[in-house]
Order: structure tokens, then C-alpha cells, then sequence
């Protein structure tokens, strides 16, 4: 019989470690697909976490300026939750250990696109996701209710008898490896490595959405995929993750020229470089198809750029370029996913025993359009309340599961570059009805080429899944932006 836990959770990054922390005294195992903490998103998180911390800030404003990221498609309730957590969160974080930028009056808040008031907690200047990450894996570490269970990648729910979920096939350093729990937690992030550029990580890939909708779950905004305006533009036939611009260098000043040196952001939107970001990533995809786009931040930060974001300094020298005199070539890139799994108030999913938190989890807080810095927030939020939820009242583990039916089989690199190509030829930032058809067929050709459906099947699922809903909503909103069809009224 398999080793059994009250909680599993998939996936180390904050929502994941969140959720097996606040869920003491429970025995919580965590599988992470590498290195324990090192592998998702998380840690390369540049902007920081959102928080109405300052003075005359408030949730309701934080809140309102969400909704209105967002389009208003978002969930109000789901909102007010977040927002009226976030204070507490930073606090938490504080408590843990997580060492946060100061100034003589408390934390230090930036402002960053969409957000009315400086409400943005840093850490190291654009290293939040790192510093976070590392006070919740020395916490994770030294709490004798985790197990962390490291390079297993879950390719199978497992089900009871009565139906419901009760642990993974995982496989593992040993092979296949079955882990039962009561609870199971899909904290999986994001889809970049779905799209030829990205800011994650490889490891982000959407698998864990897939293996949700491969087992029935439902899912929710999948048409909605946000992307940042500002990373470094790739070299010659580089492919995968580039390196972001944080939008606090805009929220600090830094300007976007065109190919001639002039801005073009001002003639757009009246907050300029700090619009929404599906307006900004737009812009720049539209002057990188007339010369390029750059970012300056010569004259805002200059030569205290080794000091205010050491992150993005690194980055630029280690291609060439002094951000402290250069204007730097940017592109936008897949940044985020603001669709997933389908999760109710508390976290649940449509299939009993499972529950999904973070960036996999389409929780409505959201909308059409995240709003800065609220990504971390929610993960860090929302799988803080679910693994308190779950200290309280974590389901049985069943006595035993189902015989599993799947193998695992991950897609190669060639099917999985020809997958990010089609998704960025025909999903990325603009799109319309015979783009999106032609990568359904373009999908459909290339599944009739590999072997019987397992892992890497699951990911064409998803990519499917992903093209027929930006194929059936006929308007223009936010993220999704229909070249034909119409831009749609906020509701």
C-alpha cells in the first residue's frame, strides 16, 4: 500500500507552501517537478505584492482598482477577499522571516500600472519572488508536518471507489509512484512553456491545468493569457524564457520609445507606460512589427541601477547592454495565465478531493486582465486560507484507489516546440477566427502524429481546450483581443 497523507499538495511556489504551512497539524506531503521551491514561477518574480498598506489606501480601493484591471469580469466577492487578506499576508510573510524593502515610515511602497496608490511591497528591489520564496522554504524545511517529496511529476489523478479524488501517480527517481491523500491540491502555476517566448520558467508548462481537465474538471476563462509588455527581446533563435523587465521600472519612471527614439505610449492611453498591461503589450507588439520597441530607463534610474534592481541589471549586462546608458530592446512575452481550473469560495474544484490555488486556479479574483502584483498575493492568500480550511477539516483518506489506466509519456522536445509555435503564431496577442482554426488543425495534425494519449497528450488537451474558447468569445476584452471582432463595453 502506497504511504498516504492528509493533504498532497502539487507544486512548491508560494500558493503550494501557503497551503502546507497554514495546514499544521495535518500531514501534508509536497511534490515539487525539481528542486524543491526552485522550479515554478515564484522565485523569479520581479514585481512584489500588493497591499493596501499606506496611508489613505484601503482594500475597497485596492479592490476597485482590480475590478477595474480586470474589465469588471471579475468575481466582486472573490475580490474583496483578496484584498481585504492582503494587509495580513504581507504581515504573515514578515513573521516568517521574508525580509521586505523599508523605508523611514514602515515598507517601502512602489506604484505599478492600474494601481491608483503606491501599494506594492519589494523585497531587494526586484527580487520579491526570490526573497518570499526563501522565507517560505526555510519554514517549509523546518516543519515537522511537511514532507517534501522532490522531481515527481503527478501524471494521473487517483480515484476511489466512491469517485472522488484521492491521491497521484506520480513519476518519480524510482519510477511510477502512487501517493494517497484525503485532500488533494493542484498548485501547479502557470502555462508559459505553451508559447515560444515566456517570462517562466520551463517548468511552467500548464501540466497540472492538463491533468485537471484530462480527469474531467472544469475550467474556467481559458481564453484570458496575459502578457508582459517589457521582456528583453530574444537573440537569434532563442526560444522559451527571457528575462522580464519589472513594470516598476516604468512605475519608476522608465519610458517606451519606438524605433526612432520617440515615445508612443502617451498618444494611446492617458496613464501612458502605466496602462493596463494588455494595452501596453499590444503597443509593443505593434512597434516590434514596425522596427522594435525599447525601454529607457537612462534619465529615471540610471546609474542606480545596480542598486534598485539588480535582477534586471544582471540580465541586460549579461547580454551586452548598460541599462544605466542604453535604451534596452524589449518584446512582450506570456507572463500569465488569468484562466484555469474552475474553484469555488473555498478553493474546491468540480471533482470531490481536489482543490486548486494559485495561477492554476481560475478563482475569479481576476477577470480579463490581472492587475499587477496580485498574482503572488493570491497564491500566498488563497493557499494560506484553503491549508487553514484543510488544518480544520481535511477529507478521510480513502482505503484504498482505482487501478490506474495511464502511462506516463511526456511529448518531446520537437512536439513540444511545434506546440509553442502554433499557440504563438495563431494565440499569442492578437487573434481571429481563421488564425485560431488553423491552429485547431495544425493541433489535430500533430496529435495524429505521436503515440496514443498519456502525459504530453494532456498538454494538447489543454492547448485545444485554450483555442476553442478564444474561438467562441466573439468580442474583444482585456487579454483577449480579437483583430475581428469588437472591443466589448466593461460590464
Amino acid at each position: 500500500m502506497a504511504e498516504a497523507f492528509d493533504i498532497l499538495v502539487i507544486g512548491s511556489g508560494v500558493a503550494g507552501l501557503s497551503v502546507a504551512l497554514a495546514a499544521a497539524p495535518r500531514r501534508v506531503a509536497v511534490l515539487s517537478r525539481g528542486a524543491f521551491g526552485e522550479d515554478g514561477s515564484s522565485a523569479w518574480a520581479q514585481g512584489g505584492i500588493a497591499a493596501a498598506l499606506g496611508e489613505g489606501d484601503s482594500p475597497a480601493l485596492h479592490a476597485a482598482d482590480t475590478l477595474a484591471a480586470g474589465q469588471r469580469r471579475n468575481d466582486p466577492e472573490a475580490v474583496a477577499r483578496l484584498t481585504e487578506a492582503a494587509p495580513a499576508t504581507v504581515r504573515w510573510l514578515d513573521a516568517l522571516g521574508a525580509r521586505f524593502d523599508r523605508g523611514a515610515h514602515g515598507y517601502a511602497l512602489g506604484r505599478e500600472a492600474a494601481h491608483a496608490h503606491a501599494r506594492i511591497v519589494h523585497a531587494r528591489g526586484d527580487a520579491t519572488g526570490a526573497e518570499v520564496m526563501r522565507a517560505l522554504r526555510a519554514a517549509a524545511r523546518a516543519a515537522a508536518h511537511v514532507t517534501v517529496l522532490e522531481r515527481r511529476c503527478a501524471f494521473e489523478l487517483a480515484r476511489a471507489a466512491d469517485g472522488r479524488v484521492a491521491g497521484v501517480r506520480a513519476h518519480g527517481p524510482a519510477g511510477v509512484e502512487l501517493w494517497r491523500a484525503g485532500a488533494v491540491v493542484l498548485a501547479s502555476g502557470g502555462i508559459g512553456a505553451v508559447y515560444r517566448y515566456t517570462t517562466n520558467p520551463a517548468y511552467a508548462d500548464g501540466s497540472g491545468l492538463a491533468l485537471a481537465l484530462a480527469a474531467g474538471a472544469e475550467a474556467a476563462d481559458l481564453e484570458f493569457v496575459q502578457f508582459h509588455p517589457t521582456a528583453l527581446a530574444p537573440r537569434a533563435g532563442e526560444r522559451g524564457q527571457l528575462p522580464l523587465l519589472t513594470e516598476a521600472l516604468r512605475g519608476a519612471g522608465a519610458v517606451l520609445l519606438d524605433a526612432r527614439g520617440r515615445r508612443f505610449m502617451p498618444a494611446l492611453h492617458p496613464d501612458a507606460e502605466l496602462a493596463p498591461r494588455d494595452v501596453v503589450a499590444r503597443a509593443v507588439w505593434a512597434e516590434g512589427a514596425r522596427g522594435g520597441a525599447f525601454l529607457d530607463a537612462t534619465r529615471a534610474v540610471g546609474g542606480a541601477f545596480p542598486e534598485r534592481f539588480p535582477t534586471v541589471f544582471a540580465a541586460c549586462m549579461a547580454r551586452g547592454l548598460d541599462p544605466r546608458r542604453d535604451a534596452i530592446p524589449v518584446v512582450p512575452a506570456e507572463h500569465y495565465h488569468m484562466g484555469g481550473v474552475r474553484v469555488d469560495a473555498q478553493a474546491r474544484t468540480s471533482l470531490p478531493g481536489l482543490y486548486a490555488v494559485g495561477e492554476v486556479a481560475a478563482s475569479g479574483v481576476h477577470g480579463a486582465n490581472r492587475l499587477a502584483s496580485n498574482s503572488l498575493l493570491e497564491g500566498l492568500a488563497f493557499g494560506r486560507a484553503l491549508g487553514e480550511r484543510l488544518a480544520q477539516s481535511a477529507p478521510e483518506i480513502a482505503p484504498a484507489v482505482l487501478p490506474g489506466t495511464r502511462d506516463w509519456r511526456p511529448l518531446d522536445a520537437a512536439a513540444d516546440a511545434e506546440l509553442a509555435d502554433l499557440m504563438w503564431r495563431h494565440a499569442a496577442l492578437v487573434r481571429e477566427a481563421r488564425g485560431l482554426q488553423a491552429a485547431l488543425a495544425e493541433l489535430a495534425a500533430l496529435r495524429a502524429r505521436l503515440p496514443a494519449a498519456a502525459h504530453g497528450g494532456d498538454r494538447l488537451l489543454l492547448a485545444q481546450r485554450m483555442l476553442q474558447a478564444m474561438l467562441a468569445r466573439r468580442e474583444s476584452v482585456g487579454a483577449h483581443y480579437r483583430s475581428d471582432a469588437p472591443r466589448a463595453a466593461c460590464a
